[in-house]
């Protein structure tokens, strides 16, 4: 199975927007007051994370399949391995 550089790539920019938005969750978390903020970005803050680890999954799908030794899904997994290790939310931040 041939790798789509066109599929990596658009998995790659997706990581990239979901942990920029996961690290102003983690700021504006930190910084606000509002109960009912509070809720919403914890509940975003689920759905990115789940949405990274699915990204995760396909990427070690991808990569399994390619022999290469340097390609864009050897990229993608490090990325999201890194951006879940990085965020860590729920274990944290909520329980400080």
């Amino acid at each position: 199975m041939k790798e789509s550089e066109s599929l990596t790539n658009n998995l790659l920019m997706e990581v990239d927007v979901l942990s920029n938005r996961l690290r102003n969750i983690k700021q504006s978390y930190k910084t606000t007051e509002n109960k009912s903020l509070k809720g919403r970005l914890f509940s975003e803050n689920k759905n990115i994370f789940r949405r990274v680890n699915e990204i995760y999954k396909i990427a070690e799908l991808i990569n399994k399949n390619n022999t290469e030794e340097i390609n864009f899904s050897n990229l993608l997994v490090e990325i999201t391995k890194r951006t879940l290790n990085e965020n860590k939310f729920e274990s944290n931040l909520f329980f400080l």
